[in-house]
């Protein structure tokens, strides 16, 4: 359709967009609402009213499929809005895995769009609109990049930076590399000159994404160049740099001494682990030891004494026994773990491990979590109180959820923290500013204290 044709179409109409899944959907959905605002569209603030209703979706578990199926059949009951019809869209992982079989499942989508049809959504959107059909994209490799489209950010002073698409991993319980495609990596010169641009922009915060951040430059440049990267990035003159998602196998010594030696660089890494078991992490092709990583999280710590390490673990893998959860257990204690997202392991059809039985029961899983969760408790706990007694520098983002007269924001190593508004400002004042916190107390997931100094 001609974008004059398109525009026509949506001017005025209003959207809203549920995001689940990772910082790559985050970041996708920013682009999509991007692209909506430039076609004359508006932010609604719920799907009741908005003419056009986008799930940017997430395959990685299992809930995932039937929490999408709820959400879309949610809109059935909706109140007609304003334009007196609504398009229903499904973006992402699901709908790149699924396409078309999609419609068999969820009987009022309009538009199902890939991961790599972002571009062309607004298109969809307005076709649907115009013949009242079904229309579905999820071809790869024939629409200009996310990262080359129009942009609306969810916080003005944090960007969401891709620096590399897909992977080529192979984990045999993860679906990714078969929805986001192999891995393809930005031009450097580009990465670094957009944060530049959003540094002009007034950005304090960036995070630079990619299924496997390390292996970044591989595939255009012969060799990994994230290390180089960081540096570059570190030179613009942003102020926090963070980075996702990290597989330890990739992470190189130069690597370190760069997170070590950039000041823009926070003190957090995200290192997922899966398992501690070394017979669990072959099953699951991760190629690393239980003992590779004890020693680069030694390394690590050797030249980042303060670092926040967190990690995914995941539950219940088929085949795992009682012994290799006890390695698990032991590792997590071992390490020290600022905070873990746990899983229980869930199957997923197309990948390897879909096709290994496993006997184990359901509740002896679940038990396993439990104790995991209450191990990840404990060591983010201990972890906190590192920094009782300390000051703080949080970049705000607005106030507790819980108590409009107290701020919250994040720690450069991106602990929560909370602390009251100070007398004569306002929270709109303060949200994407840095202030200095000094720390009376530390809970497990959050730290707490008085703002001290200017904001800044």
């Amino acid at each position: 359709m001609a974008s004059n044709t398109t525009r026509s179409i949506l001017t005025g109409k209003t959207y809203f967009i549920r995001t689940f899944g990772c910082q790559m959907n985050l970041h996708d959905s920013e682009r999509v609402a991007g692209l909506l605002d430039s076609y004359g569209c508006f932010a609604a603030a719920d799907p009741a009213g908005a003419d056009i209703v986008i799930f940017m979706t997430c395959c990685v578990r299992e809930a995932a499929d039937q929490r999408l199926y709820g959400q879309c059949s949610s809109c059935k009951s909706l109140p007609t809005p304003p334009s007196g019809k609504r398009v229903v869209a499904v973006g992402g992982c699901i709908a790149q895995r699924d396409g078309e079989r999609l419609v068999s499942h969820v009987d009022n989508v309009d538009v199902i769009f890939g991961t790599q049809a972002i571009a062309h959504v607004a298109d969809l959107i307005a076709d649907a609109f115009e013949d009242g059909g079904r229309h579905v994209d999820t071809e790869e490799g024939a629409a200009p990049a996310a990262t080359t489209l129009p942009w609306h950010r969810e916080q003005p002073f944090h960007a969401w930076v891709p620096i590399m698409t897909g992977c080529n991993n192979f984990c045999t319980y993860c679906i990714v590399p078969y929805v986001r495609g192999r891995e393809k990596s930005r031009p450097f010169e580009s990465v670094v000159d957009e944060v530049a641009g959003l540094l002009r922009c007034g950005v304090r915060e960036v995070t630079l994404l990619g299924q496997n951040v390390n292996s970044y430059g591989r595939d255009a440049y012969g060799a990994p160049r994230f290390a180089e990267l960081l540096r570059a990035v570190g030179e613009t003159g942003i102020e926090r740099i963070r980075f996702t998602s990290s597989h330890p196998k990739d992470l190189l010594p130069e690597t370190i001494d760069a997170m070590a030696e950039v000041p823009a660089v926070m003190p957090h890494l995200q290192l997922a682990v899966q398992s501690g078991s070394t017979r669990v992490l072959k099953l699951m092709n991760r190629r690393y030891t239980r003992e590779d990583y004890l020693g680069l999280v030694d390394r690590i710590r050797e030249r980042i004494p303060d670092i926040a390490l967190t990690t995914d673990i995941i539950v219940g893998f088929p085949g795992e026994t009682e012994e290799d959860f006890e390695q698990t257990l032991s590792l997590a204690e071992r390490v020290g773990y600022a905070q873990a997202f746990t899983f229980i392991y869930s199957r997923r059809e197309g990948t390897p491990a879909a096709r290994i039985e496993d006997p184990t029961p359901r509740e002896v899983i679940q038990d396993r979590f439990d104790r995991l969760v209450k191990v990840i408790e404990q060591t983010a706990h201990d972890f906190n109180q590192h920094d009782l007694g300390t000051t703080v520098p949080v970049l705000v983002e607005g106030s507790s959820k819980k108590d409009s007269r107290v701020l919250q924001g994040k720690s450069p190593k991106n602990q929560t923290v909370h602390a009251p508004i100070p007398a004569g400002m306002d929270i709109e004042s303060l949200v994407g500013r840095i202030v200095d916190v000094d720390v009376d107390t530390a809970r497990t997931w959050y730290l707490s204290g008085t703002v001290v100094g200017d904001p800044r």
